[in-house]
């Protein structure tokens, strides 16, 4: 069984990297100046944000279900409390680089990126789903990086906070544009995980148990193509304009109608058929989503 250990506080990573502590809420640590420390086969979880470029695997990285092993130069994001295990498989390299910035929920509380890192969805991916750059990115956030770097060498004053917090809201803001650019590159595969949702969802309200398993929610969907429920909604959201909660209502509206018109069946049948437990939710969605009920729907057609 691997062992489990949890980071409360950015001194503990330090420490276990055996790099001197320059602020108890954020560091900056180059990579190829430290020795990782960890054992194979230790699974970590911290109370503090990663945002973690390497181009080298040392310790394989497992966080979620797939490995990731750092090559091509990618970025990975880890949100507090998620778990990171290190396989027992190394690699040695003499060109090894990269950086991790970490910092504590504490720095940005009360901060506008503090309310803005919940839009951050990055941080929820699973680790196939990371971020690969290219050298000029690779360039753009390493100078952001070094920007905080360079702060943590200057006395803590007043106003520390408030440049740390803005230069790391500038490394996340890039880190959106440059996913949104991930996706257009990935298009001819997001069309193929489009394709697969649209079967999924087909599928499933044509199975003859719906009823016993209600509606299809993100996780279900996510699950078919092997994707993280954020991931998932991301791409939908940037290939439709609709993320994936919405992609499911839109669906099931879509069945409505096509039932509505079909059959006489009643409202409480039909939204039994369509997996609601009760028939008022489902007249509540139908309305909000139509303008309409369901029997002003089926009346006016």
């Amino acid at each position: 069984m691997s062992k489990i250990l949890h980071l409360h506080s950015i001194t503990e990573i330090n420490s276990f990297m055996d790099h001197k502590v320059r602020h108890p809420l954020v560091e900056v640590i180059d990579f190829s100046q430290r020795e990782e420390r960890f054992e194979g086969g230790t699974s970590i979880t911290c109370d503090f944000y990663i945002v973690m470029f390497k181009n080298y695997c040392g310790n394989k990285l497992r966080y979620g279900r797939k490995p990731h092993d750092f090559q091509d130069g990618s970025l990975l994001c880890v949100a507090p409390k998620q778990l990171l295990t290190l396989d027992n498989e190394r690699e040695d390299r003499q060109d090894m680089m990269g950086w991790g910035l970490f910092f504590h929920p504490d720095l940005i509380r009360g901060t506008s990126l503090g309310a803005k890192m919940k839009d951050y969805s990055f941080f929820s991916y699973e680790t196939n789903e990371a971020l690969h750059l290219s050298d000029k990115e690779k360039h753009i956030l390493y100078e952001i990086v070094q920007k905080i770097d360079a702060e943590l060498t200057e006395n803590i004053d007043k106003h520390s906070q408030t440049l740390i917090t803005s230069n790391i809201e500038l490394l996340l803001n890039y880190c959106t544009r440059y996913y949104d650019r991930q996706f257009i590159t990935r298009k001819t595969t997001n069309q193929d995980i489009l394709t697969r949702i649209e079967l999924a969802l087909t599928n499933y309200f044509q199975s003859a148990d719906i009823r016993e398993k209600g509606l299809p929610n993100v996780k279900y969907l996510a699950e078919q193509v092997h994707l993280s429920p954020n991931y998932l909604s991301d791409l939908l959201k940037r290939e439709t304009g609709m993320n994936a909660k919405d992609r499911i209502h839109y669906y099931l509206i879509e069945e409505a109608k096509n039932l509505l018109l079909s059959t006489n069946k009643t409202i409480g049948e039909l939204a039994f058929d369509l997996g609601f437990e009760y028939p008022q939710y489902f007249s509540r969605l139908f309305k909000s989503k139509t303008g309409m009920t369901p029997i002003e729907y089926r009346s006016l057609n």
